[in-house]
């Protein structure tokens, strides 16, 4: 299947049901298929990121599903987002895709030429500072609010997720697409590129996977993939991500893992590993309480290749990226003065 292709059946689906919805506005594409040239093969192991417009925001999230073969992904996003260039300018998780999108339906002509202005304005300095900003301030507030009441399974992904966002300080001030499971591959290609490969190792160091041995990160994936297969056959609580813990999804999860493994990018693919690894057993503690208590000795071990054995370790590390977020923000700063690319 080509680009062109995975982007008509999203356009279908929009068609046949979103555009059916209360309150559509609009959709466009988001996600890694908005850089991807019509003609390339599409992966198997990505999904097509369509966003939806809407003054009806469902409280549980579409996620992952197959549609006519292709694995597509649902976000609803409030409508009140999109009354001006400035909200979409000044939100990092907004703007990549909004600038650089497909629209995909637009009924009452309002995305389009909202688009078309952000676009205009997107590599301007003011907005990239303004971005980089608002990533800086979600780093520091995410590390300064892991619940302390929760199982450490979950302070885990409370930790994991704002330390690994100093990945998009970087691909934001590079001027690209502030990904989700390949953040870390995709920072070292724009770090390396601006001769900045110290900052890497220091983001490595951040979640200590600077030392990780393939075999260990293999053996890692392979466990993970049997907890994923349980979490699958026990899921029955609605959760947020659960469409990402789904059979749909595993070409994703753990393929997507793999294929970065074989690429001898096993590092870069443990901070996905991890976060399924939470994942997983958030629904497990919920719908398979003895499974979870089975399975938790193999996700500890996984979690001590990082030298995290407890609570007392995670809010450590969180207090030491706190205390070198100054660093990088100095880099950050660093690109955005010799990034050829952003408007003065």
């Amino acid at each position: 299947m080509q680009v062109k292709d995975a982007i008509q059946k999203a356009g279908e689906w929009v068609q046949a049901i979103a555009q059916k919805e209360a309150g559509f506005i609009g959709a466009y594409l988001a996600g890694s298929i908005i850089q991807k040239h019509m003609d390339e093969a599409w992966p198997i192991h990505s999904d097509v990121d369509i966003m939806i417009v809407t003054s009806n925001v469902p409280e549980l999230k579409i996620g992952k599903f197959i549609y006519d073969g292709v694995l597509l992904e649902a976000t609803h996003l409030d409508s009140a987002l999109f009354h001006s260039k400035e909200v979409i300018l000044s939100d990092y998780h907004l703007s990549f895709s909004f600038a650089h999108t497909f629209i995909l339906a637009d009924p009452e002509g309002i995305l389009t030429p909202l688009q078309r202005n952000a676009a205009e304005d997107y590599d301007k300095i003011y907005w990239v500072h303004k971005r980089c900003h608002h990533i800086k301030d979600k780093i520091d507030s995410g590390l300064s609010s892991i619940p302390k009441e929760k199982p450490f399974y979950e302070q885990v992904m409370s930790w994991l997720f704002p330390t690994s966002v100093l990945t998009h300080l970087f691909l934001t001030a590079g001027l690209e697409n502030p990904t989700v499971r390949r953040r870390y591959e995709a920072a070292e290609q724009i770090l390396k590129s601006y001769h900045m490969n110290d900052v890497y190792q220091a983001l490595l160091k951040e979640i200590n996977i600077i030392s990780l041995k393939k075999n260990d990160v293999q053996i890692s994936l392979d466990v993970l993939n049997d907890t994923f297969d349980l979490a699958v056959t026990y899921a029955q609580t609605p959760i947020f991500f659960l469409s990402d813990i789904s059979l749909s999804a595993k070409p994703l999860s753990i393929d997507g893992c793999q294929a970065l493994i074989d690429k001898n990018k096993h590092r870069e693919s443990f901070f996905w590993i991890i976060a399924t690894f939470c994942r997983c057993h958030i629904i497990l503690a919920t719908d398979a309480p003895e499974i979870h208590a089975e399975r938790l000795p193999y996700f500890m071990k996984t979690l001590s290749m990082i030298d995290m054995y407890t609570s007392e370790d995670l809010f450590e590390k969180a207090k030491i990226t706190k205390s070198n977020l100054p660093y990088f923000w100095e880099k950050t700063e660093k690109l955005i003065s010799i990034n050829p690319a952003i408007k003065r």
